[in-house]
């Protein structure tokens, strides 16, 4: 799956911006309703660290739940 900041995801949210210019939304406004789009689909949401490492510190992490 894709996340924020990944190339994919990026280019997923120009094309989501253009077709709402396209339908007469303004720039900035545009913008923001692709972002929020995928936001809100859980296909495209972030999905956590990767790595135990990513977790935090050892004593400060908590049960895992995956």
């Amino acid at each position: 799956m894709p996340e924020p900041g990944s190339k994919k995801y990026d280019v997923h949210r120009a094309r989501l911006r253009k077709e709402a210019e396209n339908q007469g939304v303004p720039d900035q406004d545009a913008n923001e309703e692709a972002n929020a789009k995928l936001q809100e689909s859980p296909e495209w949401s972030a999905r956590g660290p990767r790595t135990e490492r990513g977790r935090g510190p050892k004593g400060e992490r908590g049960e895992r739940s995956e």
